[in-house]
């Protein structure tokens, strides 16, 4: 793992450079910085409006009774392409740009929770902390319940058969 993000930390900004370069000497020096700064705004309008958005999803989840998980990811997911956005050139900006098109964050936000789901129940199951038996199992516990508190007294009716 380390060798990936020094790998990703030394080769990123030399990918960056040349396509600054590359793309620089196609359109020029004034189009690059523009298309630079372009990106930017473009993603940070993307974000807070996919961020309210997602944010809504959420809500609405936790209201039906069940966990936004994916919705949780997918917030993750936008910030990390706000993130990659704001940091200067055009390989971070399609990165983050990508991450802003909704279908693809979302697939990749429920690959993430099944993925986490998958690995807390192989966690638990291998601990057996917080295992709870499976519904239908487990023991039964019959009883009966009587309410305490104060009765009024009941009086007995005038018509009563039993009344002489």
């Amino acid at each position: 793992m380390r060798l990936f993000f020094l790998t990703l930390f030394i080769l990123l900004p030399l990918a960056e450079i040349a396509g600054f370069v590359v793309l620089g000497g196609m359109i020029g020096l004034p189009a690059t910085i523009a298309v630079v700064i372009g990106t930017a705004l473009l993603g940070a309008s993307l974000f807070r409006l996919q961020g309210v958005e997602t944010w809504r999803r959420a809500e609405e989840a936790m209201k039906r009774g069940e966990p936004p998980v994916a919705e949780m990811f997918a917030g993750v997911l936008l910030f990390v392409a706000a993130i990659l956005l704001i940091v200067p050139g055009f390989l971070t900006d399609a990165a983050g740009l990508l991450l802003l098109i909704p279908p693809l964050r979302m697939g990749m936000a429920r690959l993430a929770a099944a993925r986490f789901a998958q690995n807390a129940h192989i966690h638990v199951h291998m601990s057996g902390a917080g295992r709870r038996p499976p519904p239908g199992e487990g023991p039964v516990i019959e009883g009966e319940a009587e309410e305490i508190g104060e009765e009024k007294p009941t009086l007995p009716r005038d018509d009563s058969p039993w009344r002489q």
